[in-house]
């Protein structure tokens, strides 16, 4: 790549945009000092990526902005652009196809800072990677400005190194080989947390194995006992099932009847259309009539409206003749008026003609004067401006030369005042205290150990709290499961309450207890228990008496008995009853008044009468053997409910809403039992997970706590760092401005002097000027008096001929207006004439229309009209009589059609008490339904599990074992297979990840020993052929003498290395022995070694040939010829002999104070500037 432009805005002196075009391979830039020479170099240096203020000469990066001037404000935005010709090809990676490329980078005063490449917004390293092993970079070997030569002969070993390895290309080595480095440090790192985590999980999945198996066996009695529940639903769907069936035939039955009733309610209803439509017709004839009589009366009406315009009409059309006949007159006057006007206006025109000829005459006189006072006018005013020129020109460089003067006296006015506030600035320079940055570095080191202490505390307790949080979560597992199982028992107990209170309070009769204060009665089921399983042979005993009512006299119902219950109803007399005496006995059964316990001790009596001689047998087989030896009126019954007599079987079926009454009342009793003991365990567990969770926010707090610590010692060693590094600064910036004053010091003496010699040339040009300007002034009013002569001439001539000129438009002016008038007088003698002739014709209209207003024949249909409206009166009152007869039969079939109505309700009503009744059995059979759907149960799959005859009660007593089993598991953890299944497959991932990781870290080992491998063969190389070139270019810059570099070490990766260097005739052992013209020649001898071994595309040099001797610097003009034809060169020179190599010059002024530009130079002129800056 060729560089070919720099382009600056906003960067340092250079505020305004500014192109600098490199064409050559040779280009110099010369400037006197202080014109912003070196900020070119700083440019280069700074839109390659260099982020240090102080290799660009400043404190900060804000220092490259343009800071304001005397006459100009700062700016906000500095921007510096490298072209570059790629038409070889030469750029590295994806620019290669670029013909040119452009590197830019923009700071804004805000401290953004952004790069582009070719305007595409990149990264710094994309652009460090541009110019990787080329020597060029932010601090590459290719850019030498002032004072680098002396660092670079004077730097450390190691520091050399970094040339050696710019120009052996192994700086992108390095740089792949940290990016390794950092890989690899991240991949043993990830692989300890990976070993650590699996450690960790081994021990949990060993757990969870034995969690496992529990909820394993869990499951499974969950299953079964889901199934057996579901078949419990199922017996009584189906139950519920069989008293909807019974209900929809009733229902049946009774839309018979009532659709009997509806039948003729229709008829009816047809027979009142018919009499409607009549009605309506009769309605319609009623109302054309009373239309056709309207129309009638409108149209007499009308009539009599239509004779009253005529008359207004002839009245209307005798006063328009009226007006007709005065607006003639009035045109006839107008037309006679206008006529004579005519007249007048063409004698005007006839005397206008005259006075125009006469004017034209004498325009032409005075028109022929006016050109020769034009050209002497002309003459005189060309002679004073000519004159005004030459003095304007002349005061001009009066000015110029005064500004330069005034310019000269103030520059050194200001640098006067400069150097005193340097001096006074050098002697108030403040002495860095060695003291306080000491007592600074000690208590920081103090602050970092105790800050280590408590991190360490810190990761101590942080590691305890994932523990104590996952004690938490299992806590609050086992709290949600045993809430889910106290939820499902509540939801249980709600739902057999819901079935118990509406049975218990009669839904098909609560109205009649509701009036006499029994629908809140106690009924009898609520009074008694009965063992388990037994419950089927009590409701077929006792049937609807078990929903009997206790009251505590029976003789309350014998006003009852006149008005009875609407259905079937038992009350129990409650009181005192006597005991009734014991029943018979049968051998091998029990009574079954045995089985039954009451609550209440007077109901005792009342079951002990209807149960007597009722007793129990364990199935059917045995009933039938046993009936024919029970005594008169003893009956047995087994657990189905099946009830033998000694001549009959009746077999029980639950057709009764009663049914399970009783095994629905003990299961509420154990339920509830259970919610006593699942709210003791919930109590514990509320607590013990209350425990857990203030002990959590204990840990919490204390870690917020020593969080805050570390992060107050964090701030504080930050704080004391801080300071530290400023007072370090502090001191580097005190001695940096002592020399910068001194600097600074002997640059205003030599300025001043410039100044000075200023002042005397422009004083002396500025007497020699204004002499001249008073000569041209003389000149300028002699001049300026002929022009005011020539000028009243020729304006005396001009108002001469516009008088004339006035004369003749005013004659003009007359004769056209005469013509408008006479145009404008006949056009009103047409419109008059067609006017007059307009108004006859109306005349003569309005005369024909008053002929035509008559009124007879209107009064003729008016009276016909009279008479056809008496006939339509007549039809209107037929009608009407008609209509009433019509009303009459419509009443008499709508209120047949309400008989039937009456009729159906009581139909309805019956019909709607037995669908509700039908609409609860299906309620009870969904509501089952939909525990079977919400379990998921198919209920083909359960009709074949339930055998024939089961009863809710045997699968209830299954239900009972099961939750038995299920307790006795104790605490399960649910979760334990998912969460087993989701570590062993963690544990399987994180071994994996661990083997990639061991790959991973043997794959980076052998990168590093393969880029340490290849970096040490190019670096050897190099250094071998760098040390023979220099060897090589010491002699010849020298005419003579001896160099070489040495390794510092045995390792080339990590050895410094030492410059030996002894010009002819020294045998010095050191080159801090050598002069300073000695160590420039050594290092640009170094240098150039480098460069021949690989040459960059272009070097900038600042003033390298300061410390030379004229025969040194032509060595060195030599030297750079030469290597020009590999590498471009854009030097900054002050010496005329490093100019005449130049193939092009490029000057850097600095006119306006603080503002640089560039110029074009030519040699000479860059040997006077050469001169000046050296005087």
């Amino acid at each position: 790549m060729r560089l070919t432009q720099i382009n600056l805005a906003g960067f340092k002196s250079f505020v305004d945009p500014t192109r600098i075009p490199v064409p050559g391979q040779l280009v110099g830039v010369v400037g006197p000092n202080g014109c912003g020479k070196s900020n070119v170099i700083d440019a280069v240096r700074w839109v390659l990526g260099e982020t240090s203020a102080r290799h660009l000469r400043g404190e900060t990066m804000q220092d490259v902005l343009f800071n304001g001037s005397g006459e100009r404000q700062p700016v906000n935005r500095a921007s510096v652009e490298l072209m570059f010709d790629n038409s070889l090809g030469r750029a590295a990676g994806q620019w290669s196809n670029y013909a040119e490329i452009s590197i830019k980078r923009v700071l804004q005063r805000d401290g953004d800072s952004s790069y582009y490449i070719n305007n595409l917004h990149v990264r710094r390293r994309d652009i460090a990677d541009i110019f990787l092993g080329t020597g060029l970079g932010s601090r590459a070997y290719a850019i030498i400005e002032q004072g680098m030569i002396s660092r670079v002969i004077e730097a450390k070993p190691e520091e050399l190194r970094i040339f050696l390895e710019e120009a052996a290309g192994v700086s992108k080595y390095r740089e792949r080989r940290r990016e390794t480095e950092l890989r690899l440090k991240d991949t043993r790192e990830n692989l300890l947390r990976v070993d650590d985590i699996r450690l960790e999980l081994d021990k949990q999945i060993e757990h969870l194995q034995a969690q496992a198996e529990v909820a394993t066996r869990y499951h499974g009695l969950q299953r079964e006992l889901q199934t057996t529940q579901n078949l419990v639903w199922l017996t009584r769907k189906q139950e519920a099932a069989s008293s909807r069936n019974r209900y929809t035939r009733e229902i049946e039955r009774l839309g018979i009847e009532l659709e009997a009733e509806t039948a003729k309610l229709r008829d009816a209803d047809r027979r009142l259309e018919e009499l409607r439509s009549q009605h309506y017709r009769a309605s319609d004839d009623m109302h054309a009539a009373q239309g056709a009589l309207y129309e009638a009366n409108a149209e007499v009406a009308r009539l009599e409206q239509h004779i009253a315009h005529v008359r207004d009409n002839r009245r209307r059309v005798e006063h328009q003749l009226a007006a007709l006949g005065l607006q003639l007159e009035h045109s006839q006057s107008q037309l006679a008026t206008a006529r004579n006007n005519l007249s007048e206006w063409r004698d005007e025109k006839a005397r206008a003609d005259e006075q125009v000829a006469a004017c034209a005459g004498q325009v032409a006189q005075e028109s022929e004067k006016l050109p020769v006072a034009e050209e002497t006018y002309r003459a005189t005013n060309n002679r004073r401006d000519e004159s005004q020129r030459n003095l304007a020109l002349a005061e001009q460089e009066v000015q110029v030369e005064q500004t330069k003067l005034a310019h000269a006296q103030r520059l050194l006015e200001q640098l006067t005042q400069r150097q005193e506030r340097l001096l006074e600035e050098r002697a108030s320079l403040p002495v860095p205290d060695a003291t306080a940055m000491e007592q600074l570095r000690r208590e920081m080191h103090a602050i970092e150990d105790a800050l280590n202490e408590q991190r360490a505390t810190l990761v101590q307790k942080d590691e305890l709290l994932p523990q104590l949080e996952q004690n938490l979560r299992d806590r609050n597992d086992m709290l949600d499961v045993a809430t889910q199982r106290m939820t499902g028992i509540e939801a249980r107990i709600q739902a057999l309450r819901q079935l118990q209170d509406r049975l218990a309070r009669g839904a098909d009769m609560k109205e009649w207890l509701a009036a006499r204060e029994l629908d809140r009665a106690p009924r009898l089921w609520q009074g008694i228990t009965i063992e388990p399983g037994w419950e089927d042979a009590l409701e077929a005993v006792l049937r609807e008496r078990l929903n009997g009512i206790a009251l505590d006299r029976i003789e309350k119902s014998a006003a009852w008995l006149r008005d009875a219950p609407p259905g079937k109803m038992t009350v129990i007399d409650s009181g005192d009853a006597p005991a009734a005496g014991a029943g018979g006995a049968v051998a091998g059964a029990e009574p079954l008044l045995s089985y039954v316990t009451c609550r209440d001790s007077r109901l005792r009596a009342v079951l002990a009468e209807w149960l007597h001689d009722v007793f129990v047998v364990i199935d059917g087989a045995a009933g039938l053997g046993m009936r024919e030896r029970l005594p008169a009126g003893a009956s047995l019954v087994s657990r189905e409910g099946h009830v033998f007599t000694r001549y009959s079987v009746s077999f029980h079926a639950p057709d009764s809403e009663l049914h399970g009454v009783l095994s629905r009342q003990r299961e509420i009793e154990q339920l509830q039992d259970a919610i006593d003991v699942e709210q003791a365990q919930l109590a514990g567990l509320r607590t013990t997970v209350a425990a857990a969770e203030q002990e959590i926010e204990q840990r919490k707090s204390e870690l917020t706590a020593l969080r805050h610590a570390v992060d107050e010692a964090q701030r504080h060693h930050h704080r004391l760092q801080i300071e530290t590094l400023q007072l370090s600064e502090q001191a580097q910036r005190l001695t940096q401005r002592g020399e910068q004053i001194a600097s600074e010091l002997q640059e205003v003496a030599g300025q001043t002097a410039t100044e000075m010699g200023h002042r005397q040339s422009a004083e002396a040009n500025l007497s020699r000027l204004q002499q001249e300007a008073a000569e041209f002034r003389q000149q300028l009013e002699l001049a300026t008096d002929l022009y005011h002569r020539a000028e009243s001439v020729l304006n005396l001539q001009r108002d001469a001929l516009q008088k004339v000129q006035h004369d003749h438009q005013e004659a003009l002016f007359r004769l056209r207006t005469s013509y408008s008038k006479i145009i404008e007088i006949e056009n009103e003698i047409q419109v008059f004439s067609e006017n007059i002739s307009s108004l006859n014709e109306g005349i003569e209209a309005q005369q024909k229309e008053l002929a035509s207003c008559g009124e007879q024949p209107w009064q003729d249909q008016l009276q016909h009209m009279l008479a056809a409206r008496a006939q339509r009166e007549q039809t209107l009152a037929q009608a009407r009589d008609a209509l009433e007869s019509m009303e009459s039969q419509l009443k008499e079939v709508e209120q047949e059609r309400f008989g039937c109505e009456q009729r159906l309700s009581p139909l309805r009503e019956r019909i709607g008490e037995v669908r509700l009744k039908e609409q609860e059995a299906r309620l009870i059979e969904e509501q089952f339904a939909q525990q079977l759907a919400d379990a998921g149960a198919r209920e083909e799959e359960l009709k074949a599990l339930l055998e024939k005859g089961t009863r809710s009660g045997a699968l209830q007593n299954e239900i009972n074992r099961l939750n038995e089993e299920i307790k006795a598991l104790g605490a399960v953890n649910l979760a334990a297979l998912e969460e087993l299944q989701a570590g062993q497959e963690r544990k399987n991932y994180l071994d994996a990840q661990s083997l990639d990781l061991t790959e991973a870290m043997t794959t980076l080992e052998d990168a590093i020993r393969r880029i340490d491998r290849e970096t040490r063969e190019r670096l050897q190389q190099t250094f071998d052929e760098v040390n023979h070139h220099f060897g090589q270019m010491f002699p010849a810059l020298f005419g003579g003498g001896y160099a070489k570099l040495m390794l510092t070490g045995e390792e080339i990766l990590d050895s410094g290395v030492h410059v030996i260097a002894q010009p002819p005739g020294k045998k010095n052992t050191t080159i801090h022995l050598l002069s300073g013209g000695e160590k420039a020649l050594t290092a640009l001898a170094l240098v150039f070694a480098i460069f021949q071994l690989n040459p960059a595309p272009f070097c900038l040099l600042d003033e390298v040939d300061a410390p030379l001797d004229d025969n040194n610097t032509g060595r060195f003009c030599d030297l750079v010829k030469k290597m020009s034809a590999q590498s471009q060169f854009l030097f900054i020179s002050h010496n005329k002999i490093t100019m005449e190599i130049a193939n092009q010059l490029l000057g850097i002024t600095m006119q306006e104070p603080g503002v640089s530009r560039v110029v074009a130079v030519d040699i000479e002129e860059a040997m006077k500037l050469t001169e000046e800056a050296a005087a």
